[in-house]
């Protein structure tokens, strides 16, 4: 009986793993962001349609740095100062994360 529970278990498990990886999928077409390690303040981000972005920048303890929506390419990170910060992206129904490095 204990097999049966184990093999129900694995299952599940497998059954959320490849449920969690298709959603991975929803990333953002042609995303980049550039440059990083940012240094004068600015940092631009392309994608591919460019529509309007709701850009989200924690710290690392999780804590908003930054909110603000952007429409064409360029941020300003001027307010930041120097660190390692996760920047999350929104554009229409996709989400995307990337770490970025304010020197």
């Amino acid at each position: 009986m204990k097999h049966v529970y184990l093999v129900f278990f694995f299952l599940i498990s497998t059954a959320v793993a490849l449920g969690q990886e298709v959603k991975n999928n929803s990333e953002i077409e042609g995303l980049k962001l550039y440059p990083n390690p940012a240094t004068n303040g600015k940092v631009y981000i392309s994608t591919k349609h460019n529509a309007p972005k709701k850009i989200l920048i924690f710290d690392v303890l999780g804590t908003k740095a930054l909110e603000t929506k952007l429409i064409g390419k360029e941020l300003n990170v001027t307010d930041l100062d120097a660190g390692v910060y996760v920047i999350r992206i929104y554009e229409k129904d996709k989400v995307a994360t990337r770490k970025l490095i304010i020197k």
